[in-house]
């Protein structure tokens, strides 16, 4: 498939899927990042009037707001602004009145909040219009479990978890999302100075060449592999206790 028909498959199954739900539109998360501007640029093709963009800081840098902001007005997708950092220091609070966790674990602990509460906003807004949620993660992050469990992961539907980062950028520069956007080191935006490749430890190019092709150097395909096993539970409904046949309900 070529970029174009990539595109307009997806502008199609966006409106299959919210018909299907009987749902009027979709609202997603937009966070400065090329992930989320390839995912508008595409939702607002399928909905032209009934797309509605987020921006949801959370002691978030001010830059990606303003990139966010006029990424949107350029391209004329509707968007609101809901400040979370106050709920989010008030949850902070009240959780580590009973327990705190200090160093590398604490400070992912206490990140994933800001996901989950963005998940909240979403789900809150979409339901008021009676539009579905839609995701923005990439097939590179979902595989590794580079995503907050019921936070950006809890969505309606995922667009973009077919598709490798580099396949991404691909879009991007088709949609022709600002250089601005595309240019800048990929981040979830969790703590000053957090970068999603160091984070998982590799770049991006390394993990979407194992996940295309198998090949890598032996550290990092066992790198890749325990994330992917370690993760698994990321990519699956939540398990249900089947009761046996001789214990009749």
């Amino acid at each position: 498939m070529t970029t174009e028909q990539v595109v307009d498959y997806m502008v199609n199954w966006l409106r299959e899927k919210v018909a299907e739900a009987g749902a009027k539109g979709v609202v997603l998360g937009v966070s400065g990042g090329v992930d989320s501007a390839v995912a508008a640029l595409i939702a607002k093709r399928a909905f032209p009037d009934k797309c509605m963009a987020l921006i949801l800081p959370c002691e978030s840098d001010v830059s990606d707001r303003i990139d966010s902001q006029m990424f949107l007005e350029e391209f004329d997708i509707p968007y609101r602004v809901v400040e979370l950092d106050n709920v989010y220091s008030l949850m902070l609070t009240q959780f580590e009145s009973y327990a705190k966790l200090n160093g590398a674990e604490g400070r992912l602990i206490r990140a994933n909040i800001k996901p989950r509460l963005r998940m909240t906003a979403l789900y809150y807004s979409a339901q008021f219009r009676n539009y579905l949620v839609l995701g923005t993660s990439n097939k590179s992050e979902i595989m590794v479990g580079y995503v907050t469990k019921h936070g950006d992961g809890g969505v309606d539907l995922h667009l973009l978890a077919d598709l490798l980062k580099h396949q991404v950028y691909e879009l991007a520069r088709y949609l022709q999302v600002p250089e601005n956007i595309i240019n800048k080191i990929p981040s979830g935006g969790l703590w000053e100075g957090q970068t999603d490749e160091g984070e998982m430890g590799l770049t991006y190019e390394q993990l979407d060449l194992y996940l295309a092709t198998g090949k890598a150097d032996a550290d990092i395909k066992a790198r890749i592999d325990r994330m992917i096993t370690a993760s698994e539970h990321k990519r699956k409904l939540p398990e249900i206790a089947i009761l046996p046949a001789r214990y009749p309900v």
